[in-house]
């Protein structure tokens, strides 16, 4: 099987009216993509315990945040084509279409979610996985690139370990 692109979005709040802030993706060949996003005008819900967890200020994405039709470009340019994975895709995909619709845009490449790859003892092994793979990269920031690579090497660990023979 291809290795898959992971992709991961960070947000502004869980709920209605929420818009992406950050996109990051991360590839098989360890290419990885990551960007702060600015606030349109239209979009203003701002949840204060979400920026607890992924730790982006506002002001931050005023500062350096890309107008969403550049985001857009660069990943329609280096994802055309492909089945891009996430693992919280009822999230992400209205986060991306709330972006790409700013943009009066749409994707080049299809979202799909994560657990689509995943067999059964993967799913069982997920959570536990996904702890030993946080501790070995010991990324200190919650960063959507970073957030994505983890996705992607604990899907590798996961399959490593429920089929020994399998390889990358």
């Amino acid at each position: 099987m291809t290795l898959p692109v992971i992709i991961d979005i960070e947000a502004s709040g869980f709920g209605r009216g929420s818009y992406p802030i950050e996109v990051g993706y991360y590839a098989p060949d360890g290419q990885s993509y990551c960007t702060l996003i600015r606030r349109q005008a239209e979009w203003t819900h701002w949840d204060d315990s979400a920026e607890r967890i992924h730790g982006i200020p506002r002001q931050l994405l005023a500062d350096k945040g890309r107008p969403a039709i550049e985001v857009c470009l660069d990943l329609n340019t280096a994802l055309r084509g492909q089945r891009v994975y996430c693992d919280a895709w009822s999230y992400d995909y209205v986060w991306l279409n709330v972006m790409y619709e700013a943009a009066e845009m749409t994707p080049a490449f299809q979202l799909r979610d994560l657990r689509e790859l995943l067999g059964d003892c993967e799913m069982a092994l997920w959570h536990a996985t996904r702890a030993i793979v946080e501790v070995r990269l010991a990324l200190r920031r919650h960063r959507a690139s970073g957030d994505a690579r983890t996705l992607y090497e604990t899907l590798l660990e996961a399959r490593k370990r429920c089929a020994p023979d399998w390889a990358a």
